[in-house]
């Protein structure tokens, strides 16, 4: 069928690593690259899978203590390109920019934070930017891009892979992308709750 999509590159950046090895395990089964940041690309390594850091791809370092990390036009370019687009791909191989196809993310556990007791600082740094980013940039792009915006996610990705290999039809990624969206639906909420109550 014209809607299925093969899934070849995988960007991972998650804060919750449990339950990702399953996935991870029968992406690189399939032949999936894995590219990522930080905490997840050692993981990813530790698990004994290739992997390219980000940092190689946009040639820029993780910078601000971590703030910016993957905001870069070679991430959400990848991300964010319409395969069906002749301009688009144009511009792709223009500016070398890789074809992403599956995007896995699990944001800073930031209502968590709040509950327990945690300074104002150390809430505000749990606020995700880069990580809802991709979630956003991923589900718009859910013609052509898989989203799993949670660890929740994990194992109904992993139910199709186990049926189709590395392929998804459209109905399996506007799925994801409306999870998607209430993912970040609800993050923002929680945000906007607490600056709400601390007025």
């Amino acid at each position: 069928m014209a809607d299925n999509k093969n899934i070849k590159t995988a960007l991972i950046s998650v804060f919750h690593k449990d339950g990702l090895d399953a996935l991870l395990a029968k992406l690189h089964s399939e032949g999936v690259s894995f590219l990522s940041t930080g905490g997840t690309q050692k993981f990813i390594e530790s698990l004994g899978y290739p992997c390219q850091a980000v940092e190689t791809l946009t040639t820029y370092p993780s910078i601000l203590g971590g703030r910016v990390k993957t905001l870069h036009p070679k991430i959400f370019g990848g991300i964010l390109a319409r395969r069906d687009n002749q301009d688009d791909q144009q511009q792709m191989a223009q500016y070398e920019i890789p074809t992403i196809d599956l995007v896995v993310v699990d944001l800073y556990p930031f209502e968590d934070t709040v509950a327990s007791g945690a300074s104002q600082q150390d809430i505000i740094e749990k606020i995700d930017i880069g990580g809802i980013s991709l979630i956003r940039a991923a589900a718009k792009n859910f013609n052509d891009v898989v989203i799993v915006p949670s660890k929740a996610e994990y194992p109904v990705l992993l139910d199709i892979l186990n049926k189709k290999g590395a392929q998804t039809n459209l109905a399996d990624r506007r799925m994801f992308a409306q999870r998607a969206f209430g993912v970040s639906s609800h993050y923002d909420t929680a945000i906007h709750a607490w600056f709400a109550a601390t007025e």
